[in-house]
């Protein structure tokens, strides 16, 4: 089942990719209703960036993910944290029908994905998780800005250039986080018969030129990993084509499009 975003992968992920600001969790309380009295699941939840913090909200979070090496590291961060609420499951979208066989119909207040959605079969997966949700509850496909070789600033353009010169060919995909990601994503929760909803956060964060060769090396999966030796030099070519400069600022949408279950939904 691992998908091959383990081993050095995962670690990249959970070092140096972005979590989540407090106001977006906010927004998926306040758009689910949710409470302690809910159960929140985090599907492709990686390293618990999103599930961690919601865990906080809710009474309980399931994260699940196909890498256990990324699960590893999410129950190790949730018990440095103190987080005793949070389950941690080896599954992925397929999985969603004995999740809710197992967990019960009408149960949970909403389902996340998070920069994972272009892993999964949305029509399949929104029909299939439709009995988990109470009234009111439902799913969130929450997309924590563009990847950082893709955006409008100067930074972004020169960590291109580097990108391309090591892998040898243009890079242009998005993960499916731009409009035309997020229509089909809203397109597919109004055909599984959700209303649907949607907001954004944003905010400006520092980013490091070793958050940047991570967040880099953390969209790769393990087969594409460059040796030890490309890696060296690639962080040596960002850091000449920014000048020396060692902290840039991005500024991040966080994009978060709701299906929302109507009375109906949990029971059918």
């Amino acid at each position: 089942m691992a998908t091959g975003f383990g081993g050095e992968v995962a670690t990249y992920y959970a070092r140096h990719r972005r979590g989540y600001p407090p106001a977006v969790v906010d927004a998926l309380a306040a758009a689910f209703r949710l409470g302690g009295d809910d159960t929140v699941v985090d599907l492709g939840c990686g390293t618990g960036q999103l599930s961690i913090p919601l865990a906080d909200r809710v009474g309980a979070v399931i994260g699940v993910d196909p890498e256990p090496d990324m699960l590893a590291i999410a129950r190790r961060a949730a018990v440095d944290r103190g987080t005793a609420n949070a389950t941690w499951v080896l599954g992925s979208d397929s999985d969603v029908p004995a999740l809710s066989r197992l967990l019960g119909r009408g149960k949970v207040g909403a389902l996340t994905v998070a920069v994972a959605i272009h892993f999964m079969d949305r029509d399949t997966l929104f029909e299939a998780a439709r009995p988990l949700f109470r009234p009111g509850g439902g799913i969130a496909v929450v997309t924590n800005g563009e990847p950082l070789w893709t955006q409008d600033t100067e930074w972004s353009l020169a960590l291109r250039g580097c990108l391309e010169r090591m892998l040898g060919h243009p890079v242009t995909g998005r993960c499916q986080t731009d409009e035309d990601g997020r229509r089909r994503n809203r397109e597919a929760l109004v055909r599984a018969g959700y209303r649907y909803e949607e907001t954004s956060v944003r905010y400006e964060a520092p980013l490091t030129v070793d958050d940047m060769v991570g967040g880099v090396y953390s969209a790769m999966s393990a087969e594409q990993m460059p040796s030890s030796r490309q890696r060296a030099a690639f962080a040596a070519d960002v850091r000449d084509a920014l000048g020396g400069v060692d902290v840039v600022t991005e500024p991040v949408v966080v994009r978060l499009q709701y299906g929302i279950a109507g009375q109906g939904v949990g029971s059918g």
